[in-house]
């Protein structure tokens, strides 16, 4: 049978029929992962007669778990919750789950580590539209131990506990797993993190993609998250701000009137309904859809992750703090003078530190994007078509924020350790890394870095007294970077790939030389040097 009519009768199934006497919820089903040890993993389910035993068993001979059904006051349905303790037996096993109102059972589940991937287009465009889609899509059978699934694109004004409809249900990765329709299934940036976290961990790896273009964080934000953030502005992309074409040959949508838009839409639908899944970590691409009004990003991403990081511990197994990586927005358009939108969210979802993890965002991990763009995409150029290189610096991050996995070395590009003015030649240095490890590589002087220039010590470097100037790298040595300081006014600051596209295909000024790793975007605003005299 065709796998989008496999689909569409499922959809059928989980919409249109009422859930016979003993059934699981949607996102339960065979070839799943379930989560390994350390943690404890859960399923549930439905029932018909209350106070009801349910028991579990996993495995032919394994020990038996037990449950009484309940009343669930949300879905106003009788249910019952099995949690089974942490396991760490490999292989594939059958669930099977009775009680008097009958049996059934769960086929060829695993244990393992499952992460949700979410955000928008760029987290929801598909394998299949990457290069070398074709080569990629074929190795997916390579991965019989990595499991999919995709959520269908569903909003609501008020909390669901059980998702509406499956786009994708678990499925063992396959070419035809992974090579679905454009922006169907499966996301590429989802499924490469976790083929390359399977390479390096030899673990099952479970992948839950919840995603829709064109949104903005609040919308994946609950009502507690909005509430952190005093700012009335939901961030929305201003009337006035160029449009982003989510999707080719679609209409460019209304990022302020259309519901999946606006806050808590999709958090409601799309990411409550999984809190009873016990989840390894969670993985994000998305800030594109706040770029017109970029203000407010820096507390609502922040608020999100805490808020997802409570209410998936509070309602079941998960880690407390567990960890959530991002990609840092890539390009856009081919014009290095826009140097608004884009390089605030980038800066924001660092809660303005340049790095990840720090401390306002511990636990947190990125991929840096900035050298990546793809202004020939078919699929407009915000979105590239080089996930393998995201996804790669997403692994790399991963496995050491994640799993304290050191092995494959450096994750973070180059960090500034100390700034030197020399007044006299009118020079500005930043040293990297204390001047230790194996150091960076300069590849464009001309690309990158700019000085604040004022009449006085006191500016904002808002443009009002003062004016950034380009500042180009005149001297490098394995350790650090020197450039133009500002001649007859103060320095005043000093930023770094302040535009939406910087530069050239991995060509922005500087990188380490341990992994090829580009420095992430950064700005500084303080007393630098006085060249006035």
């Amino acid at each position: 049978m065709h796998a989008m009519m496999v689909i569409g009768l499922y959809l059928l199934f989980l919409c249109g029929t009422v859930k016979s006497e003993l059934s699981l919820a949607s996102y339960f089903g065979d070839h799943m992962v379930l989560q390994r040890a350390p943690a404890s993993s859960q399923i549930w389910g439905y029932a018909d007669k209350l106070d009801t035993v349910v028991t579990a068993q996993v495995g032919l001979e394994g020990p038996r778990y037990s449950t009484k059904t309940v009343n669930h006051s949300g879905l106003k349905r009788i249910i019952w919750k099995i949690t089974f303790p942490p396991q760490n037996a490999e292989g594939s096993f059958v669930i099977t789950i009775s009680s008097t109102e009958g049996t059934l059972s769960i086929q060829d589940v695993i244990f393992g580590d499952v992460w949700v991937c979410s955000g928008q287009s760029n987290m929801q465009f598909t394998l299949n539209m990457v290069y070398n889609s074709t080569q990629e899509m074929a190795e997916a059978d390579n991965y019989p131990d990595i499991r999919l699934f995709t959520v269908q694109d569903v909003f609501s004004a008020e909390p669901l506990y059980e998702l509406k409809a499956v786009q994708q249900p678990w499925s063992r990765a396959s070419k035809e797993s992974v090579g679905g329709a454009d922006w169907t299934y499966f996301s590429a940036v989802c499924w490469l993190y976790g083929k390359y976290l399977y390479q390096q961990l030899k673990r099952p790896i479970g992948l839950v993609a919840s995603t829709w273009g064109g949104t903005p964080v609040e919308a994946w934000s609950s009502k507690d998250a909005m509430a952190m953030c005093a700012s009335p502005s939901v961030g929305l992309l201003q009337s006035d701000a160029p449009s982003i074409v989510e999707r080719p040959n679609s209409a460019v949508p209304n990022f302020g009137v259309a519901d999946q838009n606006t806050p808590t839409q999709l958090w409601n639908a799309m990411i409550n309904p999984l809190l009873n899944m016990t989840i390894y970590g969670a993985i994000w691409y998305q800030g594109e859809a706040n770029a017109g009004a970029p203000d407010s990003y820096k507390c609502r991403f922040q608020a999100m992750i805490n808020d997802w990081r409570a209410k998936f511990s509070a309602e079941g197994h998960t880690d407390g703090m567990f960890p959530f990586g991002f990609v840092q927005l890539a390009p856009w358009r081919n014009d290095p003078t826009i140097i608004t939108g884009f390089p605030d969210i980038r800066w924001h979802q660092t809660f303005d530190y340049g790095y990840v993890p720090n401390p306002e965002l511990p636990k947190v991990f990125m991929a840096v994007a900035i050298d990546l763009p793809d202004f020939d995409s078919p699929y407009n150029s915000i979105h590239p078509r080089d996930k393998q290189d995201i996804a790669w610096r997403l692994t790399l991050s991963g496995l050491q924020v994640a799993y304290n996995m050191s092995s494959l070395g450096r994750y973070l590009g180059p960090q500034i350790s100390a700034y030197y003015i020399d007044i006299g030649y009118h020079t500005l240095r930043l040293e990297f890394d204390g001047a230790k490890g194996q150091g960076i590589s300069v590849t464009n002087t001309s690309a990158g870095f700019e000085v604040c220039c004022s009449i006085n010590n006191m500016t904002k470097c808002d443009g009002k007294d003062s004016v950034w100037q380009a500042a180009p790298i005149t001297a490098s040595d394995s350790h650090s970077v020197t450039m133009r300081s500002c001649v007859g006014m103060w320095t005043m600051g000093v930023r770094y790939a302040w535009a939406e596209s910087p530069c050239a295909f991995k060509a922005c000024a500087v990188y380490t030389r341990e992994n090829s790793l580009p420095m992430a975007p950064f700005v500084v605003v303080g007393v630098i040097g006085d060249d006035a005299n």
